[in-house]
């Protein structure tokens, strides 16, 4: 069957050299660093949403005919979504990427009830099944949309109505469970509209407390299906709610550990998500990585005079380097990877644009872990940081954390005549080796 993208070629790796728009120029999937080829290491997936479901409308009028695909003109809902498969795993073909992500609702349109949407989603999950078999793609990770539909108005988890939390858990129940059947690595909770617009309305212990109730639930479905992927959740501040209570991953890791959640459940970072809550991407990884809940990232970018999530294609490699590097000392991804989280601009309205986008930002993605890597083996900024810490791993260092009272402390600081003296941290050194690698 012939598909908007039917006549786009399958992209080759081509090298640096190249200058062929449709040609990887540093992606080289089956090249070895660290041990893995650069497919293992950084797992590329492709998102359902932004590629086969936004139209080009925005808030200001301009309306869905931006974007002109076949499925956005078919006006049964289930042939749409059918020649909307079709065509995104053309795509998928011609990326020659790993794995994609979905949404339920990005895949199947809503029925009268969630019995009617789950057998619609159903047909069409079959199909995909079949397709993901021919062509050797896996599903990174699925989810349910639980942000949509009016009833999620005021949230899913955290709504004040017990109606709408048990038919987000239905819904969930029923994603989670095909993920699991189609192999998926990882299922994705994203809260967009679990916070609040107004206090003056909110019982925010009672939300939270509704919130880790959903959250163990999914975990207890989890282990009774055999799931063997994880768990992950999506931060963000604010967008569509004014707060979210998954602001950061340091926020996330708090309320894991309120509900004894902390070993179960991981983050999907964000690039533009870090931005809007005033971080660096590389803060939000660090911290993961430091509290144990590293996941997955979604790859994108934001726009510093916008302030609101643009999810534009990553196109600064030298920006991510520290992010990379990040996760390279953590040990790199396990059931996670690098899900392009990014959609072409309104007027890049032909299919071919929606392939070059993923071409710069799986390039950027090779680029930036390439020189990760060779600045980590390097070892110039790991010797620079163990220095720094030396002291910890001395005497002094141990007996501290050894459980050192005030009284021990002061009494080691008088017999000794400690008299500590600022040493420089070499700020400016770093940076140059940094920019060395880029």
């Amino acid at each position: 069957m012939s598909t908007a993208y039917s006549d786009l070629p399958v992209v080759q790796y081509e090298g640096p050299q190249s200058t062929n728009p449709l040609a990887y120029r540093w992606y080289d999937a089956n090249r070895v660093v660290l041990g893995k080829t650069l497919a293992e290491h950084l797992r590329p997936a492709v998102c359902y949403w932004h590629n086969f479901c936004w139209k080009g409308e925005d808030v200001f009028g301009l309306g869905a005919t931006a974007h002109q695909r076949n499925w956005f003109a078919e006006t049964d809902a289930v042939a749409a979504a059918k020649l909307k498969l079709d065509a995104a795993f053309d795509f998928f073909g011609k990326l020659g990427l790993p794995w994609w992500c979905f949404h339920d609702r990005d895949v199947a349109p809503e029925g009268a009830t969630l019995a009617e949407s789950n057998r619609i989603l159903d047909g069409l999950l079959e199909a995909a099944a079949k397709k993901m078999q021919d062509q050797k793609i896996g599903l990174l990770w699925g989810t349910a949309n639980l942000f949509s539909n009016p009833r999620f108005m005021s949230g899913a988890a955290t709504n004040p109505d017990p109606e709408v939390f048990a038919y987000a858990a239905a819904q969930v129940k029923h994603v989670l469970e095909w993920t699991n059947r189609l192999g998926g690595q990882n299922y994705v909770l994203w809260g967009g509209r679990e916070g609040y617009e107004t206090l003056l309305n909110t019982d925010l212990k009672r939300e939270l407390a509704q919130y880790g109730r959903f959250l163990s639930a999914v975990v207890e479905h989890k282990h009774k299906i055999g799931f063997k992927g994880t768990i992950l959740i999506e931060p963000k501040p604010q967008e569509p709610t004014k707060h979210q209570y998954d602001y950061d991953s340091a926020t996330v890791y708090g309320f894991l550990k309120t509900y004894g959640l902390e070993n179960e459940v991981k983050v999907n970072l964000e690039v533009n998500h870090a931005t809007l809550a005033g971080h660096s991407f590389e803060h939000e990884v660090a911290t993961a990585c430091a509290l144990g809940i590293f996941g997955s990232i979604d790859a994108n970018r934001g726009d510093e005079q916008l302030g609101w999530d643009t999810d534009q294609f990553p196109n600064n490699h030298a920006a991510l380097v520290p992010a990379m590097l990040e996760i390279i000392r953590a040990g790199g991804f396990t059931t996670g990877g690098t899900n392009f989280d990014a959609k072409v601009r309104r007027q890049s309205i032909d299919p071919t644009d929606q392939l070059e986008g993923h071409i710069g930002g799986m390039d950027t993605m090779a680029r930036a872990f390439l020189s990760a890597a060779a600045l980590y083996e390097s070892g110039q900024l790991e010797k620079a940081v163990g220095d720094r810490y030396a002291g910890w791993d001395g005497d002094l260092g141990k007996k501290i954390h050894g459980g050192a009272s005030l009284d021990d402390l002061a009494s080691i600081v008088h017999a000794q005549g400690i008299s500590p003296v600022a040493r420089s941290g070499r700020q400016e050194r770093l940076e140059n080796i940094v920019n060395a690698f880029v």
